[in-house]
C-alpha cells in the first residue's frame, strides 16, 4: 500500500496557469517580446526563473539582461501574478480534490505538496486546504526543478516516506518526467497525447478517488 502523495498544484488541485499566462504575456508585451498560448504550453511546471529565461531566448534578449535586471523581472512577474490571484477561494479547488484530501487522511496517508510554484503556500491558504498538507516543499530549496526529480525526492523526504511507496500526481511533461525520473509513481492528470501512454491517466481530477489511486498502486506492484 502507498504511503505518501505528492500533489503538483497548478492544473491538479487548481488552475492558476490563466493567471500566469497573463502576467508572463504583461512581462513580454513590456519588453517588445510577443508570446501566446502555445508558446505558454512550454512554461507549464516550469520555474519562475526558468520560464523567464525561455522568454528571453524566444525573444533574442538573453545577452541584453544582467542578472539585476533578471531577478527585477522575475520579481516583477510575481508581483503582477499575485495580486491576480488575490480573490481565489475554496471555490477554486478543483472537483475531486477535496474528497480525495480527506479520504487520504482518514486512512493516515501522507500529503505533500511538490509544485514549481513558490506562491504554493500562499494558494492553499486561500482554499483553506492547507491543514490537509503535512509538508509544503520549497521549490527554491532544491537544485534543479522539474524535469530534474530533486522536487519529488525532496516532497518524500519531507513526509519521511520512500519514493518507492509515493504517488505523484502531475499534469504537465515535465512534471511527469520529473516523477518518473524520483522512482515515484506517476498518475498524469491529462491525455496521452500529451504526457504520454505509458502512465496511468486521468482526463479529469474527479476521477481522482481513493479507490482510483488504490487500484493504480495494485496494479503496478
Amino acid at each position: 500500500m502507498f504511503k505518501g502523495v505528492l500533489f503538483d498544484l497548478d492544473g491538479v488541485i487548481t488552475d492558476t496557469a490563466e493567471y500566469h499566462y497573463k502576467a508572463w504575456k504583461k512581462l513580454a508585451d513590456d519588453l517588445g517580446i510577443t508570446i501566446d498560448r502555445k508558446f505558454n504550453e512550454s512554461l507549464k511546471g516550469v520555474s519562475r526563473e526558468d520560464s523567464l529565461r525561455l522568454i528571453l531566448e524566444y525573444g533574442e534578449m538573453t545577452d541584453q539582461i544582467t542578472d539585476a535586471q533578471f531577478q527585477a523581472l522575475a520579481t516583477e512577474k510575481n508581483d503582477n501574478y499575485v495580486v491576480m490571484i488575490e480573490e481565489f477561494s475554496e471555490a477554486d479547488v478543483f472537483p475531486g480534490i477535496l474528497p480525495l484530501l480527506k479520504a487520504l487522511k482518514q486512512h493516515k496517508i501522507k500529503i505533500a505538496l511538490a509544485s514549481a510554484s513558490k506562491n504554493g503556500p500562499i494558494l492553499l491558504e486561500k482554499m483553506h486546504i492547507s491543514d490537509y498538507f503535512d509538508a509544503i516543499v520549497n521549490p527554491a530549496s532544491v537544485p534543479n526543478g522539474k524535469p530534474a526529480p530533486d522536487i519529488f525526492i525532496a516532497a518524500a523526504e519531507s513526509i519521511n516516506v520512500p519514493v518507492t511507496d509515493c504517488i505523484g500526481i502531475e499534469d504537465s511533461k515535465a512534471g511527469i518526467a520529473a516523477i518518473k525520473a524520483s522512482g515515484v509513481l506517476p498518475i498524469g492528470v491529462g491525455q496521452a497525447a500529451d504526457l504520454g501512454s505509458d502512465i496511468a491517466l486521468v482526463d479529469a481530477t474527479d476521477k481522482l478517488t481513493f479507490d482510483y489511486l488504490t487500484t493504480v498502486w495494485a496494479s503496478k506492484q
